[in-house]
């Protein structure tokens, strides 16, 4: 794993600034965790029969982005990225033919996208639609529960990475 320069969450700021800090944070985690690997080692699965990989988890949290963000704020037909079904996140757990170009090109437009419009909104009280849901939320609930998703699936990074090459911490 290369050096650690993430950037870390403010010390004191607003709620929003801290909101964005901690969500960033945790997306430079996530490709902090599969720095310097191949694309073979970002395909390592965990354990038989589950598909989770590194490479998988970048293409969930790709859809993630895509939920919660794009479809919510923006375009609630947005497709999903890796599936034809409209709430399919399982289906970005298959990376066997994936490799780091297309899965990291495609998480890194939704994170600018979900960037965009956090940026864009005037106050985390906007209301958004949620397709699966049929009910309004608002960015400040889509940020926690999109900040709780990396926390999750960056504990599962950190199991994966140190079980593709040993590397451990961060």
């Amino acid at each position: 794993m290369t050096s650690d320069d993430r950037v870390g969450p403010p010390l004191s700021g607003s709620e929003r600034e801290t909101l964005r800090g901690f969500l960033d944070y945790h997306r430079e985690t996530l490709a902090m965790k599969c720095a310097g690997l191949s694309d073979e080692q970002l395909r390592e699965r965990s354990m038989p029969p589950s598909t989770l990989s590194l490479l998988a988890l970048v293409r969930h949290l790709t859809e993630v982005e895509r939920a919660w963000f794009r479809r919510v704020f923006e375009d609630g037909d947005a497709p999903m990225v890796w599936s034809q079904e409209p709430f399919d996140f399982q289906a970005a757990y298959d990376a066997s033919a994936s490799n780091r170009a297309e899965a990291f090109a495609a998480w890194e437009a939704e994170v600018a996208t979900s960037r965009r419009i956090e940026r864009e909104a005037a106050s985390l009280d906007l209301p958004g639609r949620r397709p699966r849901w049929g009910k309004d939320v608002s960015l400040r609930m889509v940020m926690v529960h999109v900040l709780l998703e990396y926390g999750r699936h960056n504990g599962h990074a950190d199991l994966l990475r140190e079980g593709v090459d040993g590397t451990v911490g961060a």
